[in-house]
């Protein structure tokens, strides 16, 4: 999908967003009201919500040598804090403008100091960090308490959906509609058009697949950590995850400890997959309403429990795929995405029955009988060396259209993981982010550490690469 609706500013200056009185919605942002349409509203006044959008110091890093890397993760993390922080501020009205931003800007600066100084005495000073401590903020659409769900109703089902299929009630009341998302995050799936392309197989292509069944995290196994990002960090992901595969999985695990744990996976998959939990804005208490990575980061309702989980491994149009090294560690999708822009977005949002429509920057209105389906498609192209990389990106990448490989990489098993919701219908639901990130579609991802043993891992290989579908 065009991720124009992201891009699309209204004509209001940063100014007028910093002096306007604010509307203050639990969760949801600052709410201004602006003349003139707004990411498709029409004809009407539209309300627009400000967040606050800086640069993401974490993507720009190549290089840490490894004697920094603590003292960087534990600063990349602060810069998340700090973030989250001031748009609390923000959101409550604690603090507007000029002034808010200002001092986001210093704090933010002493810490950019501390990793370059970090990675400069183990190796060479990384160019261009110093320019990247000052943030603006960002409009888009808001919830809008005045929504009348009847109109909505009457709209979608002139879409060709019928009244099953309307945009989001408002079930929840007044709460539910402050800290829901916009309804124009939202889309009839029936109004998609198929847009899934995959690339013919060659004559040397992998065309097996190893499926591995982890359950739907019946073990309650939830944290807002991120081992991958933030290491040793609580609540470094300030949102909440959920997990299958691997037991102890939380910010303080390591190798040892992983390669150690017991696992869900009926065939003693011991890799770590997880992902945001969706979440019904019904306006309940969640038991982590009060939590950090729950209420205390505006991610609140209920906690949807997947109807399903898959996880498969499949292989490659264009070549045999080579084994993954033990404890690689590969992210798909970007959670800052909604400020960061779309260059390493990979939500895929849709519905079951529709699944040849994937959504990237807005949340499936799924018909009457169909289920919200997310669905990871992770990278599956490997540098041969590496198990992660500065920016936990570049040791791995994905293949080109026709499903090859760029040069100096090897293919690799490639992870598809669908995930699939009972939605009541009408039901406002999201993802949870990091607050500023507003639970905007575009921000969903993925994360995964294989801890496949490496007997397991082989096994997986052969089955891919000989065509056989193995379980």
């Amino acid at each position: 999908m065009s991720q124009k609706g992201h891009k699309r500013r209204l004509r209001t200056s940063h100014k007028v967003l910093a002096t306007v009185s604010a509307l203050v919605l639990g969760g949801g942002g600052v709410v201004f009201v602006a003349q003139g349409a707004f990411a498709g509203q029409d004809s009407r006044t539209a309300p627009v919500t400000a967040t606050i959008d800086c640069p993401d110091v974490g993507d720009k890093l190549r290089d840490v040598p490894d004697q920094a890397k603590g003292e960087v993760d534990k600063n990349l993390a602060q810069l998340d804090t700090q973030v989250a922080d001031a748009y609390q501020k923000l959101s409550t009205g604690r603090a507007k403008g000029d002034a808010l931003l200002g001092g986001l800007k210093d704090q933010r600066g002493k810490t950019i100091s501390a990793i370059g100084d970090a990675i400069g005495k183990a190796g060479s000073r990384p160019a261009g960090l110093d320019g990247m401590s000052s943030c603006k903020l960002k409009q888009a659409a808001a919830a809008d308490p005045a929504d009348d769900p009847a109109a909505a109703a009457g709209a979608q089902g002139a879409a060709g959906q019928g009244a099953a299929a309307a945009a989001p009630q408002q079930a929840g009341g007044s709460q539910q509609a402050k800290g829901g998302p916009a309804r124009s995050d939202f889309v009839a799936i029936g109004t998609v058009k198929p847009n899934v392309r995959t690339p013919a197989a060659r004559a040397n292509a992998s065309k097996g697949s190893f499926a591995v069944n982890c359950g739907r995290n019946e073990n309650g196994h939830f944290n807002p950590d991120n081992v991958i990002v933030a290491p040793g960090v609580s609540n470094g992901a300030h949102h909440m995850h959920d997990y299958v595969g691997n037991k102890t999985t939380d910010a303080f695990s390591t190798n040892n400890s992983l390669a150690a744990s017991g696992t869900t996976c009926t065939n003693g998959d011991q890799s770590t997959y997880y992902w945001p939990v969706l979440r019904l804005r019904d306006g309940r208490a969640e038991r982590d309403a009060k939590a950090p990575g729950g209420g205390q980061d505006a991610n609140v309702g209920t906690i949807l429990k997947p109807k399903q989980v898959t996880i498969e491994f499949k292989g490659n149009p264009t070549s045999k795929v080579t084994a993954m090294p033990r404890f690689l560690r590969i992210i798909t999708g970007d959670a800052k995405s909604f400020t960061n822009g779309p260059g390493n977005a990979n939500a895929s949002w849709s519905c079951t029955g529709f699944e040849n429509r994937q959504l990237k920057d807005k949340y499936p209105v799924c018909p009457k009988g169909s289920d919200v389906v997310r669905t990871f498609t992770f990278q599956s192209c490997w540098d041969g060396r590496n198990i992660d990389s500065a920016n936990h990106r570049t040791h791995v990448a994905f293949a080109g259209k026709d499903g090859s490989c760029k040069a100096g990489f090897k293919a690799i098993p490639q992870l598809v993981q669908r995930i699939v919701y009972s939605v009541p219908p009408g039901a406002r639901f999201a993802v949870d982010s990091f607050p500023e990130q507003l639970h905007k579609p575009v921000t969903d991802h993925g994360d995964f550490i294989n801890v496949m043993s490496n007997g397991l891992m082989s096994n997986a290989v052969r089955c891919i690469n000989d065509g056989r579908a193995c379980r």
